[in-house]
């Protein structure tokens, strides 16, 4: 008999009673409470339906970034330029709205064995995870 490799989740999602528009809101304030920056925000939804195609949910991304943070992940291994900026997403399935992210501390485990990166994707991970806790 063969056992199948564990899967591993690297998400944490947490799921709101509040509409989608409040839950972004929300989000976009904790996120400036926590002295990071939305760089941008892609709403999916409407740009999907934009381009003619028939999208019922709703889907913001926000990149996020704390400055001082994302400097060092640069200085220790600039390739990880790839993996920036932070995102979190609120969207809408089967009537439910969620606000997400891709953990950090496991992303960058999977990029990099450099512990200097470990910390500062921990720190980051407590922050962001705070963030979506406080827009559910």
């Amino acid at each position: 008999m063969t056992s199948s490799p564990k899967e591993i989740h690297m998400y944490y999602i947490v799921e709101t009673d509040k509409s989608f528009e409040q839950a972004a809101a929300d989000l976009d304030a904790a996120v400036r409470r926590h002295q990071f920056g939305v760089l941008h925000v892609h709403d999916l939804g409407a740009t999907l339906r934009s381009k003619g195609i028939a999208f019922a949910e709703q889907c913001k991304v926000f990149e996020v970034c704390n400055p001082q943070q994302a400097a060092q992940v640069l200085a220790i291994d600039m390739q990880l330029n790839m993996a920036l900026p932070c995102r979190i997403s609120v969207y809408t399935k089967l009537g439910r709205t969620h606000i997400g992210m891709i953990e950090p501390e496991r992303m960058l485990a999977r990029l990099s064995d450099d512990p200097r990166l470990a910390t500062i994707a921990a720190e980051v991970e407590r922050s962001t995870r705070q963030m979506i806790d406080e827009a559910r």
